[in-house]
């Protein structure tokens, strides 16, 4: 990995983000944490983030799920890759791995269930980012 990648995680359980936070670290991300959703959007606006990793369930309800729909209409976000990770699958409408029931419902890159085993986080995680530079990178091309 080049240049270390900042992460955020968005997700109500302080265990859960210690947990996951410290296996990111130890692969060498640079990680934030944010606690709620107000939180967690705040960071997003004022931070460049090179993933979201994601929960569903916080505060009300399906919080993260709203997260994740404003991002697909902000036009600076929407790139941005997003890895759910999360204790339900169908409850929220959701296949698994990762494909919404209907189409319009949420865009998700990847869905897992917690707990998830470090390597497949990690694997998941790399993954994402490299797909996404490509993508970047082939929009950058087309645009030339």
């Amino acid at each position: 990995m080049s240049a270390q990648k900042q992460l955020l995680i968005i997700d109500d359980d302080p265990d859960f983000v210690d947990g996951i936070k410290s296996i990111l670290v130890k692969a060498n991300y640079k990680v934030d944490a944010a606690y709620n959703p107000k939180d967690g959007w705040a960071a997003l606006e004022n931070k460049k983030y090179d993933l979201l990793l994601l929960d569903v369930m916080m505060g009300r309800g399906a919080e993260g799920i709203m997260i994740a729909r404003k991002l697909g209409k902000d036009a600076r976000l929407r790139n941005l890759p997003v890895l759910i990770i999360t204790s339900i699958r169908e409850q929220m409408a959701f296949l698994f791995p990762g494909e919404a029931v209907h189409p319009h419902f949420v865009t998700v890159d990847e869905l897992v269930e917690k707990p998830v085993e470090p390597k497949m986080l990690l694997d998941k995680v790399a993954t994402l980012i490299k797909t996404a530079e490509a993508k970047a990178g082939h929009l950058a091309e087309a645009k030339k």
